[in-house]
């Protein structure tokens, strides 16, 4: 940002890059924790805001912007919040059914929100259908996805390894069964291909048994977490990136998928699914590839046909890097932003 400078607050420890700040309520001690979670109200951290001169107020998911209602009253300032997916895809039942405090805490308040919170920043035009059917005022959501640093991420070269690379965090939504399934296929035409998994979740050790049912673990590497630096390093020596995303059994959708703009910044192909927000930035045959939720055998035909032919993978690699110049460059995003942030004060 240009025009301010950012405080990053949470419940929990902050982490922050050197030169930021940060403020948590753990500071304050565990029961003001418990007090937050339950209650949403912490007359500590709204204390160390105000010290700090706090102008507005951005939360990032609904949850949090629930949370920082009473924070932003007694502040007296804007609250503006990103919608991201889950908030607005999972039904109200589910998340009750859940008995997450800060899920239950969600749909308790959430009329409170819809109220005070000024404007409803959605990541993309489905998530924004998706916040109005929720309940949140239409006249104030508008989309603003958060876009991608095109100048610190370029386009890399081919690589000679046919290598598939998936980054998500691994939950039912993220699809990984699928590719693990459409890979089987792909190792059968391709016998030198390879798939890497970069996220961790609670689906790991079930992802790793299938991937021995398959008999293709010889062929996969589950990475784990990653610090974004060597995700994009493994970005660069791939051919290219799959997110075969799906709705969740809870309702939880898409809203865009960052890692597919940073594909497309470096210049290499993706495939996706008809889901959530994907088709907002992944044109089918312009950019990349898009095939129906679960549709397993669809989905290896499009990995083998991009694996085969690098000339493909170009083209679509030079779409894609044009299309996130174009609608996803993260210093017009940030302008956009600080141009609202000015504009509700």
């Amino acid at each position: 940002m240009r025009s301010f400078r950012p405080l990053f607050v949470g419940r929990d420890p902050v982490p922050t890059r050197p030169g930021t700040e940060s403020v948590s309520v753990a500071e304050f001690g565990r029961p003001a924790v418990l007090s937050y979670t339950l209650t949403r109200r912490s007359d500590a951290l709204a204390s160390a805001l105000a010290k700090r001169d706090t102008a507005l107020l951005h939360a990032h998911f609904g949850v949090e912007g629930v949370y920082a209602v009473p924070t932003a009253k007694a502040l007296k300032v804007p609250l503006v919040t990103t919608l991201h997916g889950f908030d607005v895809t999972v039904s109200r039942a589910k998340m009750l059914a859940s008995k997450k405090p800060s899920w239950l805490n969600y749909v308790t308040w959430r009329h409170s929100l819809f109220a005070e919170g000024a404007v409803f920043i959605c990541v993309s035009e489905h998530i924004r259908r998706r916040a109005v059917q929720w309940g949140y005022p239409a006249e104030r959501c508008l989309v603003l996805p958060i876009g991608v640093d095109v100048e610190a991420i370029q386009p890399a070269e081919p690589v000679d390894v046919p290598r598939i690379l998936h980054v998500a965090r691994l939950v039912e939504k993220k699809g990984t069964q699928y590719l693990l399934r459409a890979f089987a296929e792909v190792r059968k035409a391709i016998p030198g291909s390879e798939l890497v998994l970069i996220g961790e979740g609670p689906l790991r050790d079930s992802l790793t048994s299938l991937a021995r049912e398959l008999g293709v673990e010889a062929g996969v590497r589950f990475l784990g977490a990653q610090k974004h630096s060597d995700t994009l390093r493994w970005l660069s020596q791939s051919t290219l990136l799959c997110l075969p995303s799906v709705t969740a059994q809870d309702g939880d959708q898409e809203g865009l998928g960052m890692v597919l703009l940073e594909a497309a910044a470096s210049g290499k192909p993706v495939v996706g699914t008809h889901h959530g927000g994907i088709p907002e930035a992944v044109t089918d045959g312009a950019n990349g590839f898009l095939v129906p939720e679960r549709d397993v055998a669809a989905l290896a035909d499009r990995l083998i046909e991009l694996l085969r032919d690098q000339n493909l993978c170009d083209r679509f690699g030079k779409a894609g890097r044009q299309t996130v110049e174009d609608q996803f460059n993260l210093s017009r995003q940030t302008a956009k932003l600080e141009s609202l942030y000015r504009d509700l004060l």
